[in-house]
């Protein structure tokens, strides 16, 4: 059986982890269980999604994890790794694994290129440090093999641009990307390339979703069972994992890659979000944008304004969601279709 490394966040290296022997394993979260656990560990005022995630590792939902790397992708996340680090140490009872904070930053700065390099070369040398080196060898073949396989996503990311391929069933093509073996990943991606150009063209409006990330089909799966058709997004569990490529099979690579993975709400300028998701709508043919923003998790919703400018489509706000769920789903699909045929 392969090693298995639960990761939290879209800033970690996983080429490192691939290279090192791991097979990556991208967390998610339950809207169905009850996160409550998770809650009194990390407090209130936080995104649900952590409080789901520690939940689930407390209880041992994602079976034997050999190494936990959390990244600093976003507020909640680092609170996470600190909650995690001090149940380490005061609670040894708490079957907890290795754990390590990537601390990626995205400032367009040569001194951030060279703080991410630094974490990328500490995070390497940890991973030596509990006896799975990462050759030069091993490295370059990793970072061809997660190269390619962002390639694939891309490439069946296009065909939702002819409609025949519903966005529920891209939340679970990226999942299985961050879940599964790369290789195994790569070939079923190559099997769905294979059949998607003799697909008909699915029903629906066809709609971008930017906002609060969805690392569950629930909100698509709502969205798409009321008329609409979700062509793209905006976040890390969608398009935007699969944005840019590391390259060079080197650690300046790695940390440039990372540094400049893509315009994500946590920690990009307001107009870079807005001229990427203007692109997205124009490019995937979108009629409408949505702005899903989840219970606290406040930061996209500073976005919408610039958004709602730049895509030149009728844009609806649903704010204060609870993690899974979107209110009044009939209503906000009658809305948008409403808008657009205004």
């Amino acid at each position: 059986m392969p090693l298995v490394a639960g990761y939290v966040g879209a800033d970690v290296p996983v080429e490192l982890l691939t290279a090192a022997g791991y097979l990556p394993r991208r967390l998610s979260g339950s809207p169905d269980e009850d996160a409550e656990p998770g809650r009194r560990h990390l407090g209130g005022g936080l995104d649900p999604v952590a409080c789901s995630i520690l939940t689930r590792l407390l209880a041992g939902a994602y079976g034997h994890l050999d190494v936990l790397v959390v990244s600093h992708d976003c507020e909640a996340s680092l609170r996470l790794f600190y909650v995690l680090r001090e149940l380490t140490r005061v609670a040894p009872e708490v079957d907890l694994p290795p754990l390590h904070l990537v601390d990626v930053l995205h400032l367009p700065h040569r001194t951030t290129t060279r703080y991410d390099l630094a974490q990328v070369r500490r995070f390497r040398a940890w991973l030596a440090e509990r006896g799975t080196p990462v050759p030069d060898d091993a490295l370059a073949r990793a970072v061809a093999a997660h190269d390619d396989l962002r390639s694939l996503l891309r490439q069946v990311g296009a065909h939702r641009a002819r409609r025949v391929l519903s966005g529920t069933e891209m939340l679970g093509l990226v999942d299985l990307a961050c879940t599964r073996p790369v290789d195994e990943a790569r070939a079923l991606l190559r099997d769905r390339l294979a059949e998607l150009p003799a697909r008909p063209p699915l029903p629906g409006t066809p709609v971008v979703v930017t906002g609060s990330s969805h690392d569950t089909p629930h909100v698509y799966s709502a969205l798409e069972a009321h008329g609409l058709l979700v062509v793209g997004e905006d976040h890390d569990r969608g398009d935007l994992v699969a944005l840019t490529d590391v390259g060079a099979p080197t650690e300046p690579a790695l940390a440039e890659r990372y540094q400049a993975a893509g315009p994500a709400a946590a920690h990009a300028a307001i107009a870079d979000r807005a001229a990427h998701t203007a692109r997205l709508v124009r490019d995937r043919g979108a009629v409408g944008l949505l702005a899903y923003v989840r219970r606290h998790d406040d930061g996209p919703r500073w976005d919408v304004p610039a958004q709602r400018a730049a895509v030149g489509v009728p844009t609806v706000l649903v704010d204060h969601q609870e993690y899974g769920r979107i209110d009044d789903v009939a209503a906000v699909a009658d809305a948008l279709r409403g808008a657009v045929a205004a």
